[in-house]
């Protein structure tokens, strides 16, 4: 094992490393993150190697299993080397075909390609899709190109280079300023300026300094930590021991939520390797510096991603947040001055370093600097991980990227932020997306949670269901958060199940106000936004529940009726034979008819309705029609068609 602890054993290393690489060799790269793994990538995996070995070519033809792609709902994916060559949706049963056609034969296989919704055409090329197009992928992209459980493979690409600049060229000062130069705000949600909080944490009294790497990520439908800790764990090592080295900590912590399991494995494989070759432990690279890291698991509280309540539970306390009257910059684990940013902050760090702060500036918006990963997931075509440059529309995001919405639906609105971000309507769609402009539209930017939804959302359920999360994920410790959340659910849930009053939305608001000034963390102040945001841009749909009790959106139970439109029905005996409280009467040639004293509002009548048929009806704030009566209930039928 090569010991680098110089610049010039690292550039050395390189050498050999890509010495031994043949540009022109075939090899396939398979995504292997969590959402591949969860499509069958590891069955598509051994599908590959048992091919290759029935063919001869397993050392002709080279293997790598990758970090996440991006594109999850499209995977397990493929992309075959040199030609770049993108398959998705790949199944074991394809390999043999892709081993023989395409690495033996160099033809394409069709059916495997992307092909573009609206002008049918197939592309090719992974960087050629739309969804990867649009992007621009400063921190996620290496996820493409590495095996994250060999650190040569990130050596390759110029991993460490900027650790050992940072250690052999600069004084910790002068890489403080530099990363303050950058203006970069961290991805974690609050967006503070990072290197303002170093300098903080390297300024207070105490010894020893911690720094911290946040892997929580408790948002629901966001894994962009996630991704970037299993495709990329040495980048977010690099960072942080760049972030050490200038701030003057010799110890750090990963904390890393329980459901992560992938995560934590090429996580600690990571650190063992960086500790083999130097990049971690004593006198790294023969600089001086001593450093090392911790991988602490997370019970999975939503709270705990609160650094304070972080903090506790590296302790071994509960994760319960603190009183911030002293910040946990300066009093943080142990009481000691620790430095807490997320995965995404801590890997634009070596990007910084080795390009420059001017170059990170030029990126981005006056205030925003930087490209931004947000989890694209909803009511949208592409679903997956996006990487734009800060400043990007809204639309461009959900339409150019995400494809738009499915089934030529209308958009309605979009959730930025996780369970504590704001609904931003049509409206706003070409707003710019960066820190200061969400916060001003009602949201805030949070670690990059992006849930689009469409016309068939009720936005008032919405708001309940996220006032329901975070009123179980509320710690419980503070009055505001605690009574406050449970207060806003209790008229939330009388709303949607039609038992709204005059003066809910006055009381919703006038709670949810109380909460943003009172609460003691982040979770408190910030769990307000969905309630503020929906009454702000959607009072009229507060107002239909409330006073025509009416669903605009047909989605909440109590107030939607079922029936049967008499012209339509053809007695075909569906909707009778599936109902499971037998609310349903009728028989062949007669007409059905639903009885409403019995029915459940279950929706499965409407279900199975053939949709050429379309005889269930569903309707809210109006009575159902009259039921035919008896006597005319009989219809005449011919070759399976009413007449």
């Amino acid at each position: 094992m090569p010991g680098v602890r110089s610049k010039g054993d690292l550039e050395g290393l390189r050498s050999e490393i890509l010495m031994k690489r043949d540009p022109n060799k075939p090899y396939i790269t398979l995504c292997s993150g969590t959402a591949c793994r969860a499509t069958g990538s590891d069955t598509v995996a051994a599908a590959i190697q048992n091919e290759l070995e029935k063919q001869g070519l397993t050392e002709e033809v080279g293997v790598r299993r990758t970090g996440c792609h991006g594109f999850c709902e499209r995977g397990p994916i493929i992309v075959i080397h040199p030609e770049e060559i993108c398959y998705l949706n790949v199944t074991p049963e394809d390999v043999p075909e892709i081993i023989i056609k395409t690495i033996k034969g160099k033809e394409i296989i069709d059916r495997l390609l992307y092909t573009d919704s609206s002008t049918g055409e197939r592309i090719v090329h992974e960087r050629d899709i739309p969804f990867y197009k649009y992007q621009t992928r400063l921190v996620f992209g290496d996820n493409l190109r590495i095996d994250p459980t060999d650190i040569e493979s990130y050596i390759a690409i110029g991993g460490y280079q900027a650790l050992t600049k940072v250690l052999h060229e600069m004084t910790p000062e002068e890489v403080l300023e530099e990363v303050k130069k950058s203006n970069l705000r961290g991805r974690g949600g609050g967006g503070f300026p990072t290197g303002r909080k170093w300098e903080t944490t390297k300024n207070a009294p105490g010894e020893p300094k911690y720094v911290i790497v946040n892997c929580d990520e408790g948002d629901p439908g966001a894994y962009m930590d996630r991704s970037i800790m299993e495709g990329n764990p040495h980048r977010v090592l690099e960072g942080l021991t760049i972030g050490a080295y200038a701030i003057g900590s010799h110890q750090g912590f990963v904390y890393v939520r329980q459901e992560y399991p992938l995560a934590v494995t090429n996580l600690g494989i990571a650190i063992e390797q960086a500790r083999e070759y130097g990049f971690l432990g004593d006198d790294i690279l023969g600089s001086g510096f001593e450093f090392d890291v911790k991988v602490h698991r997370g019970a999975g509280a939503f709270v705990s991603g609160e650094s304070s309540a972080l903090m506790n539970a590296i302790e071994g306390k509960v994760g319960e947040p603190r009183p911030k009257y002293v910040h946990t910059s300066e009093s943080g684990v142990w009481n000691k001055p620790s430095n807490l940013n997320n995965v995404e902050t801590w890997a634009n760090v070596p990007l910084i370093i080795d390009k420059g702060a001017a170059w990170f500036n030029a990126i981005g918006t006056e205030r925003s600097k930087g490209t931004k990963i947000f989890s694209l997931v909803g009511k949208v075509n592409n679903t997956g991980l996006v990487e734009v440059p800060m400043g990007t529309a809204l639309r461009d995001v959900i339409y150019k990227i995400g494809g738009g919405i499915p089934g030529g639906k209308r958009f309605k609105g979009v959730q930025t932020g996780g369970p504590s971000g704001g609904i931003i309507p049509e409206e706003y769609l070409d707003s710019p997306v960066d820190f200061d402009e969400l916060t001003k539209l009602g949201s805030m930017m949070g670690s990059g949670g992006m849930i689009v939804m469409d016309e068939d959302t009720c936005i008032v359920d919405i708001a309940r269901y996220f006032v329901d999360f975070l009123c179980d994920e509320s710690c419980g410790k503070c009055v505001p958060c605690r009574e406050g959340l449970k207060r806003m659910r209790e008229i939330l849930d009388g709303i949607v199940a039609g038992k709204g009053r005059e003066g809910d939305i006055e009381l919703l608001e006038e709670i949810a106000n109380v909460m943003k000034k009172a609460s003691l963390c982040a979770l408190g102040t910030t769990a307000a936004n969905p309630v503020l945001s929906t009454i702000r841009y959607f009072g009229d749909e507060y107002e239909a529940h409330i006073k025509e009790k009416r669903c605009p959106a047909l989605v909440c139970k109590e107030l939607i009726s079922y029936y049967i439109e008499p012209e339509k029905c053809i007695a075909c005996l569906r909707c009778l034979k599936s109902c499971p409280e037998g609310a349903i009467e009728g028989e062949k040639r007669v007409i059905h008819v639903i009885d409403q004293t019995k029915c459940i509002k279950c929706g499965i009548c409407f279900e199975v309705c053939p949709p050429k048929v379309g005889a269930v009806m569903m309707i809210s704030g109006k009575p159902v029609p009259p039921p035919v009566p008896e006597a005319e209930r009989v219809i005449e039928r011919r070759g399976g068609e009413r007449r």
